[in-house]
């Protein structure tokens, strides 16, 4: 069945879970939203919800090298004690983010995390982009809103589509994690080695006017 925007926001504001999640519970419970939050609730993910302002200072560095040792990537994931960083599941999902960030090269991990230069920029290519494809000016920031909502999904870690299953994104599958190992987990930085990248910048500077 169709399920509206609406109704898994609502689910959303209700239990803290992710869309995605709260999508696919109202599938689950033919749009019922109680018996959606019930499901939610015996997966755990509300729980997951209410850890996430818990403090992580353990966990590991996780690295990914893509076949060819062209491409590299280390990221550091965070959760709240030494033994949940030393289980299978929490080192496994720190393998699927090393990879999600060599495969995806997003450039933020959360939306909060765009600065507002970016956030900036994009708004005023969305908004010449709208009206040069003849929308109304009453509908311009609308339409640009919207579409913001694809630019963030590009962009930061925690809203792209998971790359394992892209019916769930980063975000909800940490929020499972959370929910699996009882601690809060989060990711705290990363990087993205590419050969070749760091020349190309060396090179540009080099060949870039001297300031005054």
């Amino acid at each position: 069945m169709e399920i509206s925007a609406k109704l898994v926001k609502e689910l959303r504001d209700r239990t803290g879970a992710g869309m995605m999640e709260c999508k696919k519970a109202l599938v689950e419970a033919k749009g019922n939203l109680a018996e959606a939050e019930i499901i939610l609730r015996k997966h755990g993910i509300t729980k997951a919800a209410s850890k996430s302002t818990r403090t992580t200072r353990q966990g590991i560095i996780g690295s990914y090298v893509h076949p060819g040792s062209q491409l590299g990537v280390l990221v550091e994931v965070n959760c709240e004690s030494d033994f949940v960083a030393r289980t299978d599941d929490f080192q496994q999902l720190v393998k699927d983010l090393a990879m999600q960030v060599a495969a995806t090269d997003p450039q933020f991990i959360r939306k909060e995390d765009v600065t507002p230069q970016a956030l900036e920029k994009e708004r005023d290519i969305q908004r010449a982009r709208a009206l040069q494809e003849g929308k109304p000016e009453k509908m311009v920031d609308k339409v640009v809103e919207g579409r913001l909502g694809k630019f963030y999904e590009e962009i930061c870690l925690y809203e792209q589509p998971f790359i394992r299953d892209n019916s769930t994104t980063v975000g909800d599958l940490i929020k499972s994690a959370i929910a699996k190992v009882g601690e809060n987990i989060s990711v705290s930085r990363f990087v993205r080695f590419k050969v070749g990248e760091a020349v190309l910048i060396e090179e540009t500077a080099e060949q870039s006017p001297p300031k005054d």
